[in-house]
C-alpha cells in the first residue's frame, strides 16, 4: 500500500477520528492547539455536476483531500463551507446554490475570524471550485479589519499541480482539458469519493465558445491563455442554455486511474505546506508581529494571548465586523 489511501474508506465528518473542528469539544480543542494551531478550510460549493455525480462534488473533493492531510500531521479541518460564490455563467442552473458575491465574502471574513480567535491563527482555505478570484479577496479585507499577524492561505487545489492535467498528446493522461464535471474532474471524484458516483448515468457534452480557441483559458487556468476563464462575460455561454445536462465535456471517460498520480501529488503537496508551515512557526508562534501590524505592541500583545488567558483580548475589539 503507499502512502495515500486512494480511494480513502469513507470521509470523517460524523466520526470521532480527530480531524473536524465541530466534532471536539472545547477540552480537546484546546489540548490540540498546543501541538499544532494549523486549520485546514475547505471551501466548496453546491451545483449541478451532472446526472453521475453528487451536487456537493467541489466540496468532497477538498475534504478528503483535507481529512487525509490532517490524519497524517495532526492538523485540524473545519467542516466546510458548502454554498459558494458563482460567475456568471452558473446562473439560473437548477441544481445550484449561488451565494451574493459580497455575503460570501464576508462570511468567509468572519469564519476566519473565528477561528483566530479561538486560536487557530494559521489557516489554509482549500477551495475546490471556480472561486479562486475571490477567496483572496476575503483574506485580505480580514487583514484589513484586524490588522493582526497571522497565515491565512487560500490554496486551489489544481493550481498546486498543474503539470498533473496534461492531455495524452502531451504526456499526461486524459483525452480532454480540465473544464467542468468532465473527464478530469469525475476522475478526481473517482478516485476520492467514489461511493457517491454513478459512471453507468454518465453523459458528454460538446464545449463551446464564441471566439477562436487560444484566447481565453478553461478550468484553473491551466492552459496558460491570455484571458483568465473568469476574465469575460459573453465568450462563451451560460451553462443553463448550453449544457441542461450538466456536464461540460466528456464524463464517461473518468477513470480513477487516471486521477491517481495527481492524487498523490496533490496530497505530497499539501502536507509540505502543511509541515513547513508548522516547523517555521510552531504552535503558538507567529510571523513578527511587528512585521504585519501598526498596531500598539501592547494591543498586539493582548490579542495574541492564548484565548482567555490572564491578559487576553479577543479579536473583536481591535475591528469592526459588522458595519
Amino acid at each position: 500500500m503507499g502512502k495515500w489511501q486512494i480511494p480513502p474508506e469513507g470521509g470523517h465528518m460524523e466520526r470521532p477520528t480527530g480531524v473536524y473542528y465541530q466534532t471536539m469539544t472545547m477540552k480537546q480543542i484546546k489540548e490540540r492547539l498546543k501541538q499544532c494551531d494549523l486549520i485546514i478550510i475547505p471551501v466548496g460549493s453546491t451545483e449541478n455536476h451532472g446526472p453521475n455525480a453528487p451536487t456537493g462534488e467541489d466540496t468532497f473533493l477538498v475534504t478528503r483531500m483535507a481529512e487525509q492531510v490532517a490524519l497524517k500531521t495532526g492538523c485540524t479541518v473545519a467542516e466546510p463551507i458548502w454554498y459558494g460564490y458563482h460567475p456568471y455563467h452558473h446562473i439560473g442552473m437548477p441544481g445550484t446554490v449561488p451565494v451574493k458575491d459580497e455575503a460570501f465574502i464576508d462570511y468567509l471574513v468572519s469564519v476566519i475570524a473565528g477561528f483566530w480567535n479561538t486560536g487557530f491563527r494559521k489557516q489554509i482555505l482549500l477551495n475546490g471550485h471556480g472561486q479562486e478570484f475571490v477567496i483572496p479577496v476575503a483574506i485580505h479585507k480580514f487583514a484589513k479589519i484586524f490588522q493582526v499577524p497571522a497565515i491565512i492561505i487560500n490554496l486551489n487545489w489544481y493550481h498546486a499541480i498543474q503539470d498533473k492535467f496534461k492531455t495524452k498528446d502531451e504526456g499526461g493522461p486524459y483525452e480532454t482539458p480540465f473544464i467542468h464535471a468532465d473527464e478530469v474532474e469525475t476522475s478526481w471524484s473517482l478516485a476520492l469519493f467514489p461511493e457517491f458516483m454513478h459512471q453507468e448515468w454518465a453523459v458528454d457534452t460538446e464545449p463551446k465558445g464564441f471566439l477562436p480557441e487560444g484566447h481565453i483559458d478553461k478550468a484553473g487556468n491551466l492552459l496558460h491563455r491570455p484571458i483568465a476563464w473568469y476574465g469575460h462575460v459573453g465568450g462563451g455561454p451560460i451553462e443553463v442554455v448550453a449544457y441542461p445536462e450538466g456536464v461540460v465535456g466528456k464524463a464517461t471517460l473518468a477513470s480513477a486511474e487516471k486521477a491517481k498520480e495527481g492524487v498523490e501529488a496533490l496530497l505530497d503537496y499539501l502536507e509540505k505546506l502543511v509541515r513547513d508551515i508548522m516547523e517555521r512557526f510552531p504552535a503558538g508562534k507567529l510571523p513578527p508581529a511587528e512585521m504585519l501590524s501598526q498596531r500598539p505592541k501592547e494591543e498586539l500583545e493582548a490579542l495574541t494571548k492564548e484565548p482567555l488567558s490572564e491578559g487576553w483580548r479577543n479579536l473583536y475589539t481591535a475591528g469592526n465586523l459588522w458595519g
